[in-house]
């Protein structure tokens, strides 16, 4: 794995990130390493829970989403009104909303002025156009979690801690604040929620506001490399970009998730390959471009370094 520790050596030298925590999955096991700080002087090390922003889509919504349409609770080409009355555009479909293809406006105005009540409202009669070409937003994936609490007629926090977290045993994902988390920001205090829309949505947010650990992420990854409801994930379902349900398509069979604050996850269940990185990128500052780019170079070592050992 030297070739992935290298990079991750010269992206911190450059000062990308402070530090980070690593997990291989490679010849039917996880390796896990620890490197750099996680802020001032403390050493990055086994155990840190982290802000996992928009790697929630996967872990939270994204996996519910894989059962129920295995169950045949839904299906994708029907209406998001279906299952979710209170949204205002029929031709808005659940296919549209996992690949980011609905032509949703994700502009709110006074956003960060709005409580509970008034940004859901918001959402739920916001903008559609008619440009169905990809495009990232929050949004899909929160109409999505509304859609689920309405369905299962639960709380989005229940749902996901009785259908994934318990069963799977990940004791240590939460939706946050959690104040022993990595802090995401220098100055501000450790464990609050990053983005903004979940700190307001709280456990009720499909989009971001979970926590995690890299041995609980170990865990979720192993159901991906093992079970039957992933079984068509590496097929595209979107023609504007390669898309899955929810989850990102790269060329090989492997499957991405990225979070705003730095963490993703690569799995490759045809190849049996996995990797976890985790990390607090906007601790120092927040140049998203330049992490963009610096993130896919990073992605490609550890493809070819993973990809080399089978």
């Amino acid at each position: 794995m030297k070739p992935i520790l290298e990079k991750i050596d010269q992206q911190m030298a450059e000062k990308l990130y402070r530090g980070a925590s690593l997990a291989l999955y490679h010849h039917g096991k996880w390796e896990e390493y620890y490197v750099g700080c996680s802020e001032e002087k403390l050493a990055t090390q086994t155990g840190l829970t982290y802000d996992l922003a928009s790697v929630s889509k996967v872990v939270g919504v994204g996996t519910i989403l894989l059962f129920l349409l295995q169950e045949g609770m839904i299906e994708l080409d029907q209406s998001l009104k279906t299952y979710y009355p209170r949204f205002h555009d029929e031709s808005v479909t659940i296919r549209q909303l996992v690949t980011h293809t609905t032509g949703i406006d994700p502009y709110i105005p006074n956003r960060d002025r709005l409580d509970f009540e008034t940004l859901k409202a918001a959402i739920e009669a916001i903008r559609v156009t008619d440009n169905k070409a990809f495009h990232y937003t929050d949004i899909n994936l929160i109409l999505l979690g509304f859609m689920l609490e309405e369905l299962l007629d639960q709380p989005l926090n229940v749902i996901l801690q009785e259908r994934i977290f318990t069963p799977w045993g990940m004791t240590e994902t939460q939706f946050g604040p959690v104040k022993t988390a990595v802090p995401t920001k220098k100055g501000e205090q450790p464990g609050v929620v990053h983005d903004p829309k979940a700190k307001v949505l709280g456990v009720h947010c499909g989009s971001a506001g979970l926590f995690s650990t890299l041995m609980d992420l170990e865990l979720f990854l192993n159901h991906y490399l093992e079970e039957e409801f992933t079984r068509n994930l590496s097929q595209t379902i979107s023609f504007s970009k390669p898309r899955s349900v929810v989850w990102n398509l790269e060329a090989g069979g492997w499957l991405d998730h990225t979070g705003y604050t730095g963490p993703f996850l690569l799995v490759n269940p045809e190849q049996q390959l996995a990797a976890i990185f985790l990390t607090n990128r906007t601790y120092d500052e927040d140049d998203r471009p330049l992490w963009i780019e610096k993130r896919r170079e990073l992605y490609q070592v550890i493809v070819e370094t993973l990809e080399e050992t089978t």
